[in-house]
């Protein structure tokens, strides 16, 4: 049985608790094994490392965007902001984001933007910190 959104669905992402809260905030930064999968799936180490470079990249311009649909109170813009970073975060491993990004998800499906900006500070925090592991515990290993 699922506790509190720490196991994941099949999209790789914290299934919501029995509350339907899940958040993954208990989940890791990042999960190595992850990449590792993208890695086997691409066949080639550094197509996987671009992909990574590229997600380290466009964290800014992603946290950005967010903030400004959740400003200007735009759910469909929000909401295609949120969906992006949940993909590209569960395709590196970056569990703890994807499951806050499934959050933000919900509050932004269920109009509650004030729960949607709550998130986003937990994603700008969990975000910042996520960009600096995967640059530090994996772009750097394969320099």
């Amino acid at each position: 049985m699922p506790s509190g959104g720490d196991e994941p669905d099949g999209r790789g992402v914290p299934a919501p608790g029995p509350d339907g809260t899940g958040d993954g905030q208990n989940l890791p930064l990042v999960d190595t094994g992850v990449l590792q999968d993208l890695e086997d799936q691409l066949g080639r180490a550094d197509l996987a490392t671009n992909f990574v470079k590229d997600y380290a990249a466009l964290w800014d311009q992603r946290e950005r965007r967010l903030a400004v649909s959740l400003a200007d109170e735009d759910c469909d813009a929000a909401l295609d902001a949120v969906i992006s970073l949940r993909v590209s975060s569960a395709m590196v491993g970056a569990r703890r984001l994807a499951g806050l990004a499934q959050a933000l998800e919900r509050a932004v499906r269920k109009g509650d933007l004030s729960r949607g900006c709550s998130v986003l500070g937990q994603i700008s925090l969990h975000g910042r910190a996520t960009v600096t592991e995967l640059e530090i515990d994996y772009l750097r290993q394969r320099a």
